[in-house]
């Protein structure tokens, strides 16, 4: 079968779309967008497949122009091309076009010869301008390998000479690696040192190179060398810089000047110990440091002629005890972070694997937009074959953002549940997005993110979201993505919302009902002391003000006695409807005894009005009996702001209502602070109620 390239053809007219699809199909694969945004989705997916876009400017929910900016921002731009087919011919939209990058544009009403010999062209250029690259890559990767072969060969006939084994040179370089890569994450002020560790790593196993100048004598004497020899030996580090001073690539080449500064002061000491020029802590280059650790670490755990092997645990407490000299104490740090996976990654590594593993990323950084294999997509689309069929069966809603683009990915189940598109471009700016999550929550969720570590990545938290106009607790479960070792760089976040508004409810019903009393269907005391309670300690102000309101029903005991206990609850219930209707649902009314009830109220201007309408509800008749009652009121902040002292002022205000012959209400002023209280708050609930 005959391959064809693949061409997205992204206009919101259908008829558009069915022209220019009529022309191409017969040589190309065409994929149809009817916006923006379903542009984007398909590049998300395609990205790799895709070889020309031909794009029209004015569209709904996202236009050319938006597209060509997204395609920038992921670097999609450079390898994918983009005619522009449009109505419009002002010049202001053909230099935008082209200054986002577009590689032709073409005006409506076209010549479809025109169009079908532009399209051949541009994919033709592409795909030479491509070749040309690779061509390039395999030449610079074919060099590189070469150099780090001759780097290990002239390193290992140092090694060889002095009777080393051949792999201290590779073990050098793995160190030195782990050691650099863990610094760059423990210190911010080496983050520099990034994109060197690969050279200061090929760099290090030039380390020794000085000992060819050595008597093989001197340097393979398996006994304690003279004072003399020692001093002999102790020269290579300067004859090694010398050699490679005295090449035509010093100073200009940066991996030759890493490489004599190495060697040249590889064997200094921390404390100022070392040789040869006894230099003192941070006058030291970082990478000499770092070379100067690796090796010792190296030639302690391997057989010398001098010596036996040491264990690693043994090398550690050497190193860690001072006797081998005095290092960095961060060095020193890294290298217990990075202790549990040296001694393994040691093993593992080979002259075959090391070679292959930096020309690996040396390809990677050359072809960081080149295309993937043919085996990688395949696989990524058995992947998110999986990914979707999972979020569809759990209903769950599947997300995933990045951060260098700001967009935000759904899945299928969460576009239906949250009314979102499928994916959101900017989405900190995004309108729809922020109707949906308060900012405070947001910014609480991205805060817990940004502090999450390696060792426990998972943040779990519930949310109240607005879901269709209605708010509905979410459960997310979300962890970040880092580069890499490095946690201070967060690429993206991936996570699940669950919806859990019904357990939610149901939970907050269940712990509703214990608190509600029988009879009348109102909070119990203790409940409604608690709201009123959170309601001083978290949202009193100045400017806010509160009533509390006791009262009790005058008389009742004559409609248990006169009636039965069962005639009496309806009368409870009675009254206690007549003032739940007078008040607002978020003022709190509790039954706290008998025939004793309380209301707690937020008021703005004049109490007396609050307070004669509630009382004017309780009375009444309900069949023969007549429904009355004595009120005692007090005030936030006039006479208490705390609730024992609000409780026992309105206590005696109801008793002061008493005295004056029932049916009314009084409201607490300080001649009743010598009265005593009509309701005992220390009195059980139980003991209270029937």
């Amino acid at each position: 079968m005959k391959f064809q390239n693949k061409i997205l053809i992204v206009d919101d007219s259908e008829l558009n779309r069915s022209l220019l699809a009529d022309m191409l199909c017969d040589e190309y694969e065409i994929l149809e967008a009817e916006n923006g945004m379903q542009a984007i989705k398909l590049l998300e997916f395609h990205q790799f497949e895709i070889s020309l876009i031909l794009l029209d400017i004015v569209m709904p929910e996202m236009d050319g122009f938006e597209v060509l900016a997204i395609m920038n921002k992921n670097k999609w731009i450079e390898r994918i091309p983009v005619i522009i087919i449009s109505a419009e011919t002002t010049a202001t939209y053909i230099d935008a076009a082209y200054d986002l990058g577009a590689t032709e544009y073409v005006n409506r009403p076209f010549d479809p010869k025109t169009i079908s010999r532009r399209v051949a062209n541009t994919i033709m250029l592409y795909s030479k301008q491509k070749f040309l690259e690779n061509a390039v890559t395999e030449q610079v990767l074919e060099k590189e390998k070469s150099n780090l072969i001759m780097v290990e060969i002239l390193s290992h006939i140092v090694e060889f000479r002095n009777g080393e084994s051949g792999m201290h040179v590779l073990n050098i370089r793995t160190i030195t690696e782990m050691l650099l890569t863990q610094l760059c994450v423990l210190q911010d002020q080496y983050r520099y040192l990034q994109p060197q560790i690969l050279l200061i790593a090929n760099a290090s196993a030039l380390h020794d190179i000085g000992k060819i100048s050595i008597d093989e004598q001197i340097i393979n004497r398996p006994g304690k060398l003279t004072q003399e020899e020692h001093e002999k030996i102790k020269t290579h580090s300067r004859i090694g810089a010398e050699i490679l001073e005295k090449t035509r690539y010093f100073p200009n080449e940066e991996i030759v000047r890493v490489a004599r500064d190495i060697c040249l002061w590889h064997h200094e000491r921390y404390d100022g110990r070392g040789y040869p020029d006894g230099l003192v802590g941070d006058e030291i280059p970082i990478e000499a440091q770092v070379v100067s650790l690796a090796d010792v670490y190296d030639a302690l755990i391997h057989k010398r002629i001098y010596k036996e092997a040491y264990s690693h645990q043994k090398a550690f407490e050497l190193i860690f005890s001072g006797q081998c000299g005095a290092f960095n104490p961060l060095l020193l740090q890294c290298l217990k972070e990075i202790g549990p996976v040296l001694e393994k990654e040691l093993k593992i590594r080979s002259p075959g694997y090391v070679t292959k593993e930096e020309v690996t990323e040396i390809t990677r950084n050359i072809l960081q937009g080149g295309d993937a294999s043919n085996r990688t997509l395949a696989l990524l689309e058995q992947e998110r074959i999986k990914y979707h069929f999972v979020a569809a069966m759990s209903k769950e809603i599947i997300f995933e953002y990045t951060y260098q683009t700001d967009v935000l990915t759904l899945s299928e189940e969460g576009t239906v549940q949250l009314g979102l598109p499928g994916i959101i471009v900017n989405m900190n700016e995004d309108k729809l997005f922020k109707q949906v999550i308060k900012a405070e929550d947001y910014q609480d969720l991205r805060n817990k993110l940004r502090y999450a570590q390696p060792s426990n990545p998972t943040v779990i938290e519930n949310y109240c979201l607005c879901v269709k106009k209605q708010l509905r607790w979410y459960k997310i479960i979300a962890r970040p993505l880092w580069l890499g070792n490095d946690t201070n760089t967060i690429t993206g976040v991936i996570g699940k919302c669950i919806d859990i508004h019904d357990e939610i409810t149901e939970l907050e019903l269940l712990k509703k009902t214990a608190h509600i009393d029988d009879v009348t269907g109102l909070y119990r005391r203790n409940y409604a002391c608690g709201k009123i309670k959170g309601i001083l300690e978290r949202e009193y102000s100045a400017d806010k003000k509160y009533a509390l309101m006791l009262f009790d029903l005058d008389f009742f005991k004559n409609a248990n006695d006169l009636y039965g206990h069962m005639f009496g609850d309806q009368v409870l219930r009675e009254a206690a409807q007549k003032v739940k209707k007078s008040v607002r649902n978020s003022d709190i009314i509790a039954r706290i005894g008998g025939d004793e009830f309380l209301v707690f109220v937020e008021y703005k201007n004049n109490i007396l009005l609050v307070a004669e309408r509630i009382f004017q509800s309780i009375g009444g008749m309900y069949q023969d009996f007549h429904i009355c009652a004595s009120m005692g009121v007090s005030l936030v902040p006039i006479h208490a702001t705390e609730y024992e002292d609000l409780f026992h002022c309105a206590d005696q205000a109801l008793y002061a209502a008493k005295q004056k012959g029932r049916n009314c209400y009084c409201i607490y002023d300080d001649s009743m602070n010598s009265l005593l209280s009509v309701l005992s708050e220390d009195m059980p609930y139980e003991e209270k109620t029937r």
